[in-house]
């Protein structure tokens, strides 16, 4: 969870503490949002953090794609292999 006293700074106070700032991301994984003339305008997270955002993503984009791959099953929106396969081999010109 972000911490409003510590995980806002300017971007001219990120510039000054850039050190003690990475050290801080680091030890609690939040990001730091950069502000400019008062305004949110950057957010700044360690490497580690971000994997571990992008690996969060990648896991809801499987969960979601197999639930709409349940919710076709459920309603019968589904085609055999056989089906599959014929319909690729004329779309991309593969002979049987």
């Amino acid at each position: 969870m972000i911490n409003l006293s510590q995980d806002i700074q300017s971007l001219s106070t990120f510039k000054r503490n850039t050190n003690e700032l990475i050290t801080q991301m680091k030890q609690t994984g939040n990001p730091v949002i950069l502000t400019v003339n008062g305004k949110a305008e950057l957010v700044v997270q360690d490497a580690v953090s971000y994997q571990k955002l992008l690996d969060s993503i990648e896991h809801l984009e499987t969960i979601i794609g197999i639930r709409k791959g349940l919710e076709d099953i459920a309603k019968g929106e589904t085609q055999s292999l056989n089906q599959f396969i014929q319909e690729m081999q004329e779309k991309h010109g593969i002979s049987s």
